[in-house]
């Protein structure tokens, strides 16, 4: 059955583009009012007027650098000024580098720990509790197919990502006897802005799925009667994650060290 969203508000960030778009366009469509954080302003308003128009629901836009140690508190308070109370969450924002940690320029990669992990883990907690009292909405976290395997030359993006999957695994089974639906979304290549952030494609593994199969499948799985606390997109992708799991600990670091290098 598929769920709507009427009368819910959710946040999500990371949506200018890619998946953070289709996230916000897809709970748009079912009835959700929302919350659209990203730097890219001028993105924002572009999106929310257009999610406005198409789906009559009431979307705000606030841009922020999420990256920032007092951001979770600084979005707090924003829609605290606003008198806006979330139901759903979707942590989408983050971003990945590609060769050798030790050539890595530092402050990147502070920057990527900040946003893939300790701004996830702020937003979560400052809204966590909201979601829980209110217990219609649901509670997203974007991992990867990276989370699955140690990743030479993306040795910090893939560990970032094996975090935000085992965190909300957990998540998911504190919530358990909550109506809160809390799931680990973990796509493969996708046409996003991702690859070019990184700086090449080469990063890539298995075929490219688009925004619109990544967040349908999500969203089908929050409409599952019991939803599994996280799902591998793409046929494919998930075997390859599956696989991996059989596989001594050697081998998979040195299939995945072929692939990445």
């Amino acid at each position: 059955m598929t769920r709507t969203y009427r009368g819910t508000t959710a946040l999500i960030t990371g949506a200018s583009s890619g998946l953070g778009a289709e996230f916000a366009t897809g709970l748009a469509r079912r009835g959700s009012d929302l919350v659209l954080v990203a730097r890219r302003e001028a993105r924002l308003v572009e999106l929310a007027e257009r999610l406005e128009r198409d789906h009559g629901v009431r979307v705000t836009s606030i841009a922020l650098d999420l990256a920032k140690l007092d951001a979770p508190a600084a979005l707090r308070a924003a829609l605290d000024e606003r008198g806006i109370r979330v139901q759903s969450l979707v942590n989408n924002a983050g971003f990945g580098m590609k060769g050798a940690f030790a050539e890595a320029d530092a402050a990147r990669i502070a920057e990527m720990v900040s946003l893939n992990v300790a701004a996830l883990v702020g937003i979560t907690r400052e809204f966590l509790p909201d979601l829980v009292s209110d217990g219609r909405g649901v509670l997203v976290n974007i991992a990867s197919t990276a989370a699955y395997q140690p990743c030479p030359n993306m040795a910090v993006y893939g560990a970032t990502k094996a975090f935000v999957l085992s965190f909300s695994e957990a998540l998911s089974h504190e919530t358990r006897d909550t109506g809160l639906r809390v799931l680990a979304v973990s796509p493969g290549a996708t046409r996003t802005e991702f690859f070019e952030v990184v700086g090449t494609e080469d990063a890539a593994v298995g075929r490219f799925q688009t925004p619109a199969e990544v967040v349908g499948l999500a969203l089908r799985e929050l409409d599952r009667r019991s939803t599994p606390p996280s799902v591998v997109s793409g046929g494919g992708n998930a075997l390859n994650a599956g696989l991996v799991r059989f596989l001594p600990r050697r081998a998979a670091l040195a299939i995945s060290g072929s692939v990445l290098r």
